[in-house]
């Protein structure tokens, strides 16, 4: 489903009711000695920091509509906690599963929020389908980030931000997980400026959207191992392949030494927190930053939820030369 406009401006009005647009601002450091224009969307603004809230509000605040005795939802950490505070402003029972030892601040949160957690093994969708059969079996809401339509439909208010606000932009990159965030992004831009180019970004260790793209069909990997828990994606959905193919210009993968990198950059740079996946936009810049030379460009910053340990790695390790 392509949002339309009266969709977005329907999320836009009853997302004002639960916190301010996000920041739109100028990386000036990271693009220093370069007629590029940077500047990062600070999804890391919203409760729960990250972009999460977006979709998880509009989704179940929309399902108020119908009776529903709670919510449920599976999730690596990121998308768990916006459901949990959804559901608190809702003031409605949440569950969330969680893979076994998640991200314990992500894991923090979402129990700070009043959200029961169940912790299970990953395998492939193991997590959605046990959440899945939690919800029907306690007539709970099951919203799913990768096949609920409202989710794209609430992440698409992030270009109409973005677009609000710099209309010159030229490009936006954006961290690809479950996609749910780039199909809302590049179709709210796409209808607004149909020559933007849309770029997708997914780890090294879990590229199977990139490489579904790539083929034009659903590819899937055994394992989806990184650093980057809002980009782990092992088994993807075929509609989703469709949009992504549709709606996105181009895609590419970062390493995890990369997404580090990008860490890096965007804390002694630009005094920005990042987790690798929130940094993941920043480190496909770095990649190569002369393919942009001359042109405005937005990094999407999609998270802050990183541990201790790997922001002291992110911190110690050596910076790399741009080239």
């Amino acid at each position: 489903m392509i949002p339309t406009s009266e969709q977005v401006s329907d999320a836009r009005e009853l997302l004002r009711r639960f916190f301010r647009p996000t920041r739109l601002r100028a990386a000036e450091r990271i693009a220093r000695d370069s007629d590029t224009k940077i500047h990062l969307k600070l999804e890391t603004d919203l409760p729960t920091g990250s972009f999460k809230p977006r979709g998880a509000v509009y989704a179940l605040m929309k399902n108020l509509q119908r009776p529903i005795k709670g919510v449920a939802a599976s999730s690596t950490g990121n998308h768990g906690a916006a459901v949990a505070y959804a559901a608190q402003q809702a003031k409605l029972p949440a569950t969330i599963f969680l893979p076994e030892s998640p991200n314990p601040i992500k894991r923090a949160r979402i129990v700070a929020l009043g959200a029961s957690v169940k912790e299970i093994e990953w395998k492939a969708d193991s997590l959605a389908t046990a959440a899945a059969a939690f919800a029907e079996e306690h007539d709970y809401y099951f919203l799913d980030d990768a096949s609920d339509d409202l989710v794209p439909v609430a992440t698409a208010t992030i270009a109409a931000e973005i677009l609000d606000d710099l209309p010159s932009t030229d490009v936006i990159i954006v961290p690809m997980g479950d996609t749910a965030l780039i199909r809302g992004v590049a179709a709210e831009a796409k209808r607004r400026n149909p020559d933007i180019k849309i770029v997708g970004v997914q780890a090294v260790q879990a590229p199977s959207y990139v490489r579904s793209w790539h083929k034009g069909q659903v590819v899937t990997t055994e394992t989806c191992d990184t650093i980057a828990e809002g980009l782990a994606t092992c088994v993807p959905l075929a509609p989703n392949v469709r949009a992504i193919r549709e709606l996105v210009d181009d895609v590419c993968l970062v390493s995890e030494d990369e997404m580090v990198q990008g860490i890096r950059t965007l804390l002694f740079e630009e005094h920005v927190v990042a987790e690798a996946a929130g940094a993941a936009a920043t480190a496909a810049y770095l990649q190569n930053p002369t393919a942009y030379a001359g042109r405005s460009v937005v990094l999407l910053v999609t998270g802050a939820n990183i541990t201790q340990e790997l922001l002291q790695q992110a911190a110690s390790q050596p910076q790399i030369t741009q080239t």
